[in-house]
């Protein structure tokens, strides 16, 4: 599980580039909502510059990955996610498999060009998130393995981190040569799940959607959207819902389901009301449904306690509705009271359902608030966009009347009532809150210095691996504020604190390297 979670938190280096590529696009389709950059050269280069960071997600991964699973997170780890991923690719790619085989590319037809396209090198290409992943694994692990390792004195010069790239190099035409028999076995699995899931609808959706959140808690959600959000399987729903105009002149030019970017039925490929359907139903939720529940446990708080649970729940919920960043308020009452998030995450699958059922689509780069709905809007693939803001009232309604007649008839524990205020001790991670003081709240609570391995951070949790775990008192961490804490195993605790984690992070982080500095110079002293 520790090193799930590490390959969620390395993914989320790719993930977060995700906005600038939104927001580009975003603006650029807000220019020239008919002509896609054709009628103004401001908007051509916004949905350029936008695809510059889609077009090249398998070689984002490769780096982030490699980055982020390295040890130290030196560069030379990235340098070999680079290095691995055209190795992989330039072996791999269709032009270069057709040589081996001695296949003539533009003389395929029929059954054999079925055939071919059935096997999935066409997929081998800058875009693969699949390939970017693999290459990300062994590049960090080529790193971690290899970035020590001296040579002898002749072949000194390549020694240590040097030596990694050359490495990653070698074992990537090993990996290139295992993936040459194994892909298109691979592909054809995953393309059929995809289909499967596709083919179940606007039902595929709702499940992807329940799954989406009760994955949450352990941070492995991230490789659950890989297979949705980006071409994996060939859904890669955000990577064709930002193409917008050059998705639809897909649509138009295919002729088989090979070719749709959508759904192909009738002989005919449908991306409208289609692509965006594991995006859109989050917008309710996230700027809706969530916001209302925080509004429906601080009325059932304590009268006493209120005070204290608004500025958590406030904080939270613009959040929530703003960016669509959501673990504040969902790790607020997850613990305490699990009923309500089973209902939350069926509530989030039935909202992706109706939504895939009535074609109402808009997505996002990051995540299903404000802004990116505000981006979206214009998009040529935006269907209806303004139905989930309908939909989204009702949900407000709905999750109002649920959370609040379900927290007083079974007296669940939310913030605020009864022992299990999250943040009863202290004040929440306000935007002038002392983060010197946050972070020596929360290595107290921890067991102190001498009792952390090591530190990491990912979208919005600290990730902690501690040496002696009966020392850790979630009870001194909850006092610095913040949202949540988690125990997925003995030795690890994550620290759920929301969009300010890095900043958090960027102090404990100075705290423990001071007290090692000065641990040092007592001991040379």
């Amino acid at each position: 599980m520790e090193k799930l979670q590490k390959l969620g938190k390395a993914l989320m280096g790719a993930v977060a580039v995700m906005p600038v590529a939104a927001i580009l696009m975003g603006i650029g389709y807000w220019i020239d909502p008919e002509g896609w950059g054709a009628n103004s050269i401001v908007a051509a280069v916004l949905i350029k510059a936008g695809a510059a960071v889609l077009d090249n997600l398998g070689w984002l991964f490769a780096i982030a990955l490699a980055f982020g699973l390295a040890k130290d997170s030196n560069g030379a780890a990235a340098l070999s996610g680079f290095l691995g991923y055209a190795t992989v690719t330039l072996l791999l790619g269709p032009t270069a498999v057709a040589g081996y085989k001695g296949i003539d590319l533009e003389a395929l037809e029929g059954q054999a060009a079925i055939d071919w396209a059935s096997q999935g090198w066409n997929a081998i290409n800058d875009k693969n998130v699949l390939i970017g992943i693999l290459v990300g694994i062994l590049a960090s692990w080529t790193y971690n393995k290899f970035h020590s390792t001296k040579l002898p004195d002749f072949l000194a010069f390549f020694s240590g981190r040097r030596l990694v790239p050359i490495m990653t190099s070698l074992l990537s035409i090993a990996l290139a040569a295992v993936l040459f028999v194994l892909w298109p076995i691979m592909y054809s699995g995953l393309f059929h799940f995809g289909q499967w899931i596709q083919g179940m609808g606007p039902i595929g959706a709702g499940i992807y959607g329940f799954a989406n959140r009760l994955l949450i808690p352990t941070g492995l959600h991230h490789a659950l959207n890989s297979i949705f959000w980006f071409d994996v399987i060939g859904i890669n729903d955000i990577g064709k819902f930002l193409a917008g105009g050059a998705t639809i002149e897909a649509a138009r030019a295919a002729t088989d389901a090979a070719t749709c970017p959508g759904l192909w039925a009738n002989g005919t490929c449908t991306v409208i009301g289609v692509v965006g359907r594991y995006q859109a139903g989050f917008f309710p939720v996230m700027m809706f449904g969530l916001p209302a529940a925080a509004l429906a446990m601080y009325l059932r708080a304590d009268s006493k306690r209120k005070k204290t649970v608004a500025s958590l729940m406030l904080a939270g919920a613009l959040a929530s509705f703003f960016t669509g960043v959501t673990e504040p308020l969902e790790f607020s009452f997850m613990f305490v009271a699990p009923l309500l998030y089973v209902v939350h995450a069926a509530l989030t699958g039935i909202s992706l359902a109706i939504a895939a059922a009535f074609h109402w689509t808009a997505g996002f780069g990051f995540s299903a608030g404000f802004v990116d709905m505000a981006l979206s809007a214009r998009n040529p693939l935006a269907n209806q966009w303004w139905m989930l803001l309908v939909l989204g009232l009702a949900y407000a309604a709905i999750y109002f009347v649920v959370f609040y007649f379900l927290i007083g008839k079974l007296n669940l524990k939310t913030p605020g009532r009864g022992e299990e205020l999250e943040a009863d001790s202290g004040s929440t991670l306000s935007g002038d809150a002392a983060m010197a003081d946050v972070a020596g709240q929360i290595i107290t609570g921890l067991g102190g210095i001498d009792n952390i391995d090591s530190v990491d951070y990912c979208a919005t949790r600290l990730r902690v691996v501690v040496k002696d775990y009966t020392t850790v008192k979630e009870a001194e961490i909850k006092k610095a504020g913040v949202a949540g804490v988690i125990r997925p195993s003995q030795k690890s605790v994550q620290v759920v604190i929301g969009p300010k984690v890095q900043f958090v992070y960027d102090e404990v982080a100075h705290q423990l390297g001071s007290s090692q500095a000065a641990l040092r110079g007592e001991q040379e002293a």
